[in-house]
């Protein structure tokens, strides 16, 4: 039998808790020694794994010549310093996005990724979903021709609270960076000019904490083709996630997943099912999947589909788009 990839997990909180489920429940080829947190829980949830080693000190992760990758799931503001570390000890990385509020200190990370030879993903786990990996694939085969339109509608089925909207980022950060890395990877080129139109619908204090709760952003590529993306915090019917690309021999387009596909009709209407409401039943298959790529890229040395680059260029692009909100003006990237 072969030996087992040997990981480590740094944040214990709903991300890392996923990724350590799909470690031990879908991916073999992997085993987890450590999970790292700080938090009061987090002991006693680790220890009801029997497996992993609990620990509050991260640097036993990063010294122990046993652990060869490590999944950085904690908050944004500790990500850059723990990847420098893990790629100065030689271990691979897996890290949620963002990778940093800040430029420079996202620059940093990319040096010391590179400078060790390590390999690294960031966490866009829509890129291996189902849906948005047939709208790919439509793209690449040449089903649709050459793009002209990338459309994105990105809605939560309600907005998050005004505590943690503080210390988000702000949507374009937190919530559209997903959209933004989604518009390239099927536009397939990268993006020269943002046009952002923002504003407070849902709730005032959102407005009041500085940031927006709704937003319409146009992406102009250097391919020329364009990216149009709605978000809204709130969606009154549930977590709406839909994609059109239009191109110059047709369209693909997704709808929202459903509970079921069932729709019954009578003489008083037809209605079927509602979204799913939370995003973690919409893409529960696609983070076990994009961790499962990770782990076998470092067994085989294969290709990843992410890397630390998208997580740089889709941060460049919510700066961008903040600066257009303020300003009311493009954004030359």
């Amino acid at each position: 039998m072969n030996k087992k990839l040997t990981v480590g997990i740094i944040g214990a909180g709903r991300i890392g808790k996923v990724h350590a489920a799909s470690i031990m429940n879908f991916i073999p080829e992997a085993q987890i020694k450590y999970i790292s947190d700080p938090w009061e829980g987090a002991k006693e949830w680790v220890d009801s794994l029997n497996g992993p080693i609990y620990t509050a000190n991260t640097t036993d992760i990063f010294k122990d010549k046993e652990v060869e990758a490590v999944l950085i799931c904690s908050s944004t503001d500790t990500h850059v310093k723990y990847i420098i570390e893990a790629a100065n000890a030689k271990k691979h990385i897996f890290c949620e996005k963002p990778i940093d509020h800040d430029i420079s200190r996202i620059q940093a990370a990319v040096a010391a990724v590179e400078e060790n030879g390590v390999k690294f993903q960031i966490g866009f786990n829509r890129r291996f979903d189902n849906n948005f990996k047939a709208v790919k694939k439509a793209i690449v085969d040449g089903s649709i021709g050459d793009v002209r339109f990338v459309n994105i509608t990105s809605r939560d089925p309600g907005a998050p609270s005004v505590e943690y909207i503080k210390v988000s980022g702000g949507i374009f950060m937190d919530m559209t960076i997903h959209d933004f890395d989604m518009a390239r990877f099927l536009a397939g080129s990268e993006v020269e000019e943002v046009y952002t139109k923002a504003a407070v619908m849902v709730d005032p204090e959102i407005g009041k904490a500085g940031d927006y709760d709704s937003a319409a952003i146009v992406l102009t590529f250097k391919n020329g083709a364009i990216g149009i993306i709605n978000n809204c915090r709130e969606a009154s019917y549930g977590y709406d996630q839909r994609v059109e690309v239009f191109g110059s021999k047709g369209m693909v387009n997704i709808t929202n997943n459903l509970h079921s596909r069932a729709v019954i009709s009578t003489k008083d209407g037809v209605t079927g099912e509602k979204p799913l409401d939370f995003f973690m039943d919409r893409y529960t298959q696609s983070y076990a999947d994009e961790v499962k790529e990770f782990i076998n890229a470092i067994v085989n040395n294969g290709e990843l589909t992410t890397c630390v680059a998208d997580g740089l260029k889709s941060v460049e692009i919510a700066k961008a788009a903040t600066e257009s909100a303020k300003t009311g003006v493009p954004v030359k990237l």
